[in-house]
């Protein structure tokens, strides 16, 4: 999504958005970004602004472009992975859905994005519910939530059952239990959609959760992008330290 009313150029604001998805590891390293004309014809914009996209992000090595290969995602987290206890997290995930409402915006039935695709681990032509909400606070937005699930759970996955319980809680009446999970944090400037949707100034500083939700085989059956808005939202961690220190 481009905004072409807004100050920030479409080149910018594409270049953001790939960039954003680099660093939350939805698109990890060694992924292949789409071509020039991908781009161009993805976000409407000439094949000359798509070109400066792929050039910006190779020369703030995210990328590299090679010929014949096309544009590689070359970047690497520093940060190395934590482990921590899923059932803590998700008796925290819940407490949040009980403690906020929810305004369900869209539960939509398509075709997955690639990356979504990949981190879902679909087969081809395999589509997914889309279901897009904003959690509120007291009244005020305090979050933007996207998830997706595979297309097999669509009955339990509705604009009426997700006001009634969390996300997580509904896949879990329906069969689907949770083992285990990826999760990323990050920070990025709000666009114009989410300013809109958070009711905040558009380049706002959000914290990004990326989180990818393991059956007991393995199995991914939910993924979720949730942007919350860092003048609301804050994360806090319980640290065990070896030996007391």
């Amino acid at each position: 999504m481009v905004d072409r009313d807004a100050a920030v150029p479409l080149y910018h604001q594409i270049y953001l958005q790939l960039r954003d998805e680099i660093l939350s590891g939805e698109r990890p390293f060694g992924s292949l970004l789409p071509t020039e004309q991908e781009l161009s014809d993805l976000y409407g914009v000439s094949r000359i602004t798509a070109r400066r996209v792929l050039n910006d992000l190779a020369l703030h090595h995210f990328v590299e472009r090679r010929r014949r290969i096309g544009t590689c995602v070359t970047f690497r987290s520093p940060a190395k992975p934590i482990s921590a206890n899923i059932d803590q997290a998700l008796d925290s995930l819940m407490a949040l859905g009980q403690g906020t409402t929810v305004n369900v915006i869209e539960v939509a039935l398509e075709n997955p994005p690639l990356t979504v695709a990949k981190a879902l681990k679909l087969a081809e032509g395999e589509q997914v519910v889309r279901a897009v909400r904003v959690r509120c606070l007291d009244g005020e937005p305090l979050g933007y939530v996207v998830s997706y699930v595979p297309a097999g759970v669509q009955a339990a996955i509705t604009q009426l059952s997700l006001v009634r319980a969390p996300i997580l809680t509904l896949l879990d009446e329906a069969g689907f239990h949770a083992a285990h999970a990826e999760q990323t944090i990050g920070a990025l400037q709000a666009d114009t959609q989410l300013a809109e949707a958070l009711d905040i100034e558009p380049r706002a500083a959000l914290l990004r959760i990326s989180r990818t939700v393991y059956d007991r085989q393995g199995r991914p059956f939910l993924l979720t992008h949730a942007h919350y808005r860092s003048d609301r939202f804050h994360i806090r961690m319980d640290l065990n330290l070896p030996g007391g220190e």
